[in-house]
Parts: C-alpha cells; sequence; structure tokens
C-alpha cells in the first residue's frame, strides 16, 4: 500500500467505527423497518444503485431485493448478477456475509418498455411481494437524445408507478430525482425550494411526441421544446416529477433530489468511486492528484456535491419518514433535497496531498508532481 493511501485509509476507517458498532446492534427504528422486507431496485446496477443494495444487506436484515435487469451482449440476467456481485463496492460485506448474494434476485425486463417488460409472471410476484421501491433507474447524459432521455426517465416512471399502485403491500416509494430538474435559466440566482415548480410539458404529451415523431423532426424541435432547460436530462426529469405528482395518486412516495454524486465519504469503504463517476470533480481532483493536470482555467462557481454515502443514507431514511408521515394521515408528497454549498476549487487538492506534519503524501502511480493552480 502506497502512503497517501495508508494514512487516509487509517484516518477514514477510524470514522467508521460507530456507524459499525450502530449497524451490529440493528435495534435502529430505521433497520426494523427494514427487516424482513422485500426490496424492488431500478437502476441497481448503477453508481448509486450499487451502494444502496450493499447498504441495505450490510445494516438491515432485510428478506430479498429484486433488482430489474435487461440482458444485454449476449448476457441473460443471471450471468449479470454474478458479475455484479463481483464489484469492488461488495468486498467489504463479502468477507463478513460470504452468501450475502442469496438475498439479491434478477428480474428480466426493461425500464423503457411497457410493464417495464415484465412478463406476467414476474409483474404478479412484484405486485404480491414487494414493499419498498427505490426507482433510481434514469439516463444522466446531458446530450442524450430526448427520445431516448423520455422513454427512460418519463415514461420509464410512469411505469413503475403503474405497476407500485398494483403492489398490495407497498410501505413506501422513493423516486429519485436531481437537484438540478428546476435550475433553468430563468432561476439563475433564485433558491430552488423543495417544491413542486410548473412543469414545461405535460408528460403524456411529452411520451406522445417521443413516441409518434421521427428522429429528424424530434432532432429540429428538441432545442425549443427543452427552452428554459439546459439539456435534455434536467428537462426530462422535471417533467417526471410532474408525473409523480399528477400519477401517484393514493401511494406513500417521497421524492429525493441528490446533486452532483462524489465519491464515497466512509462507507463501503473511504474513499470508494465507481469508474462511472471519474467524469466530473472527482475525475478532476484525481487527475490532479496523478500529476496529470496542473493548469485549470476555470471561474470560481458554487458546486453542490454530495458523496455517495450520504446520498445512500438518506434514500435509506426517506423511505422510513415517508411510511410514517403516511400512516399519521399526512399524504402530501414530501420533496428532499440534499444540497451543500462548497465553493468548489480544483487547486484544494492541493490540501489533500499532505499529511497533518506537512509531509507530501504521493503515490506511486503518479506520472509527475501532484499539483494544481486555478487561473479563473
Amino acid at each position: 500500500m502506497d502512503p497517501a493511501e495508508k494514512f487516509y485509509e487509517q484516518a477514514m476507517l477510524s470514522l467508521q467505527q460507530p456507524m459499525l458498532e450502530a449497524a451490529a446492534r440493528g435495534d435502529s427504528e430505521v433497520q426494523r423497518f427494514y427487516s424482513g422486507s422485500t426490496v424492488l431496485v431500478t437502476g441497481g446496477t448503477g453508481y448509486l444503485g450499487k451502494i444502496l443494495i450493499e447498504k441495505l444487506i450490510r445494516s438491515s436484515k432485510i428478506h430479498k431485493i429484486y433488482i430489474l435487469l435487461r440482458p444485454k451482449k449476449g448476457e441473460n440476467v443471471s450471468e449479470r448478477l454474478k458479475v455484479l456481485l463481483k464489484d469492488a463496492v461488495f468486498d467489504q460485506l463479502r468477507k463478513k456475509q460470504p452468501d450475502f448474494g442469496q438475498c439479491i434476485t434478477p428480474v428480466a425486463g426493461d425500464i423503457v418498455e411497457e410493464q417495464l417488460g415484465l412478463n406476467n409472471r414476474d409483474f404478479s410476484t412484484m405486485i404480491q411481494k414487494v414493499d419498498i421501491i427505490f426507482h433510481l433507474a434514469a439516463t444522466t447524459k446531458f446530450n442524450e437524445f430526448l427520445r431516448t432521455a423520455t422513454l427512460i426517465n418519463v415514461r420509464g416512471t410512469r411505469e413503475v408507478l403503474e405497476m407500485a399502485k398494483h403492489c398490495k403491500r407497498l410501505k413506501s416509494f422513493i423516486y429519485v430525482s436531481t437537484a438540478f430538474c428546476h435550475a433553468t435559466r430563468s432561476r439563475i440566482d433564485s433558491e430552488i425550494l423543495e417544491q413542486f415548480y410548473k412543469s414545461p410539458i405535460s408528460p403524456e404529451v411529452l411520451i406522445r411526441i417521443v413516441e409518434s415523431m421521427d428522429d429528424e423532426r424530434l432532432i429540429d424541435i428538441t432545442e425549443k421544446l427543452i427552452d428554459d432547460w439546459p439539456n435534455t436530462y434536467t428537462f426530462t426529469k422535471a417533467v417526471a416529477e410532474e408525473l409523480v405528482r399528477t400519477s401517484a395518486e393514493d401511494l406513500p412516495i417521497c421524492i429525493v433530489r441528490p446533486p452532483i454524486v462524489i465519491g464515497a465519504h466512509s462507507e463501503p469503504s473511504p474513499g470508494w468511486i465507481d469508474k462511472s463517476c471519474i467524469y466530473g470533480p472527482v475525475g478532476i481532483v484525481l487527475e490532479i492528484m496523478l500529476g496529470a493536470s496542473h493548469v485549470i482555467l476555470v471561474a470560481p462557481v458554487t458546486v453542490n456535491i454530495a458523496p455517495a454515502d450520504f446520498v445512500t443514507n438518506a434514500l435509506i431514511v426517506s423511505a422510513l419518514e415517508t411510511k410514517i408521515n403516511y400512516d399519521n394521515g399526512d399524504k402530501d408528497i414530501k420533496i428532499y433535497t440534499l444540497c451543500s454549498q462548497d465553493l468548489f476549487k480544483p487547486a484544494q487538492a492541493n490540501k489533500l496531498l499532505r499529511s497533518e506534519s506537512g509531509k507530501v503524501l504521493q503515490t506511486p502511480k503518479c506520472i509527475w508532481y501532484s499539483c494544481a493552480y486555478e487561473i479563473c
């Protein structure tokens, strides 16, 4: 282990101890809520999906987790699950619970298909057994083709909601949105509250447009259609929130809006990152620490970020909070926004390169000296 890795692992592992001790007791209100429950996770192979599944199994006596998976690249869902279970996110869990995979069951389906692409048998199983739904599946590409973004982010949400309405044992439904779904040009320098905002278009109208219009015409109208929104990602997430508002009916449901999700603070292991998250702020810092980038031209901006494990914990607790509110007669859909307001400065990575004594902590994987300067 190189000096930098060893130093930070020892420092951060100490932060885990209180959480590990609390989880081992198994007597918290949250743990009791999940004990014996059956959970459905869409987007379970994604960044947040994987860390959510790991935390649920590691910290509660959950009965079963269904993961919606689609066969791809010649692999059926069972083969895809085997690949997922080998992911590094489960390394710590694997040491303590080698058979953890037994409580995870893949379900063949596709978020872009009607009825989620589920066959009648699997659909019946879901509505009979599922207690809690985490709907994380989404395309987060800013430049995604509007048809694709709508089918996944909007119509996919519609299909999950329709299934949830038939679930016999549903205790909570958590829809994962984004803190930036209403960060439009017209709201620059304005505060975005934890409330619903006017949708740019009716969800059903948008779905009909992308289902019926040819590619060329759809490309031609996209810029005007998304208008105030900077990209198709935030546009379709805003429309999906409207779908939740108008279609959730009497469901015990809430919306969680994460900001930019970075590597883990301490769980499942300190600094854990997935390859899918190295293209944003984490990637910038990684380039600096590897000596790949020295000078970055940036404007000082306030960037809302949150460690992946903070987001996961918020998702887990929001399910309990939703159940409590619902049982107490409060059926208003709550929106929980996770955010910070830290001024993101790439050069701050320099502080990460030194121990308390001032000694430079540099990994042998560096290709040049690790430092950075901002030119604003």
